[in-house]
């Protein structure tokens, strides 16, 4: 296993604790944008082919602010 291994359970553990934040944002610009129930907001988000990324550490799109982030679940939804 070496340093790789330490150094992917580092990344993925640092990775789990930004996506809330972000997910926060995200349902918060929806709920105001779009004027779903805070519900409807968390459903569309955790269904969404965005958040399956976002889980995903190889993608990096954890790397963007949640402006971007917003504008690439517009384009899926």
């Amino acid at each position: 296993m070496g340093n790789m291994w330490i150094l992917t359970c580092f990344s993925r553990k640092k990775l789990y604790l930004l996506i809330p934040s972000k997910i926060c944002w995200l349902v918060d610009m929806l709920v105001e944008d779009k004027d779903l129930s805070i519900v409807d907001a968390i459903k569309t988000i955790y269904t969404s082919d965005l958040y399956r990324k976002l889980q995903d550490e190889s993608t990096k799109i954890w790397h963007l602010g949640p402006v971007a982030l917003y504008e690439e679940l517009l384009r899926e939804i």
